[in-house]
């Protein structure tokens, strides 16, 4: 527990290090409301990927250094996205696309069938958005900006769009793909969540 605890404290000292480095003014009241939001130990899923405590705080993590690798790669390949992808840019984007799932997840105890076909009490997370039931990657935005949070433009279509064209209507999807069109940020961090929730993420093999 003791060691949990200890990578806990490192990963968000690492967190809050990343987004001061940005130099953004007011950041240091969004790092005082992703806590009082219990950002830090929130999960990053009810049942999938991160679905523990401190979950949310790893998966954010997670999608910077996938993101930060990324576009080392590309500018390595096309030296004038270098300006289009901002390293603070790629940092406010990564670190905070999610912060819609503070104060989102609910632990509960359910009977749940093991696999021997027994019924036993499990705790899991359950999903709660009745306090601000405005979306997704739009409450992101919302959350940053009432924090006082000036977001530029390229970083709030990130944000709002980091899920892709997941379960999306007709207006929403003209509006990704017009984002996309616009911003070399949209496309990298949908990217790297992608590569952190399905990658970086995913289960250990069984040997």
């Amino acid at each position: 527990m003791a060691k949990k605890d200890n990578d806990t404290t490192q990963a968000k000292e690492r967190f809050c290090s990343i987004l001061r480095d940005t130099a953004r003014e007011n950041i240091g009241y969004v790092i005082e409301d992703l806590e009082a939001w219990g950002f830090f130990d929130a999960p990053a899923s009810s049942q999938g990927h991160g679905a523990y405590p401190g979950g949310l705080l790893e998966h954010s993590l997670n999608v910077y250094d996938a993101a930060m690798a990324t576009r080392q790669s590309l500018v390595a390949a096309r030296p004038d996205l270098e300006n289009q992808l901002p390293a603070d840019s790629v940092a406010i984007a990564a670190l905070l696309h999610d912060v819609c799932k503070a104060n989102f997840y609910q632990l509960i105890r359910r009977k749940k069938r093991n696999e021997i076909g027994i019924f036993e009490e499990v705790e899991q997370y359950e999903i709660h958005d009745e306090n601000f039931p405005v979306g997704h990657g739009e409450k992101s935005v919302i959350l940053l900006l009432q924090s006082g949070l000036d977001l530029t433009d390229d970083e709030i279509y990130a944000i709002r769009w980091h899920m892709g064209p997941w379960n999306l209507s007709r207006d929403d999807e003209r509006f990704y793909r017009q984002a996309g069109r616009q911003s070399a940020l949209q496309p990298l961090i949908h990217a790297a969540d992608t590569i952190a929730s399905a990658l970086l993420e995913r289960p250990a093999a069984k040997c």
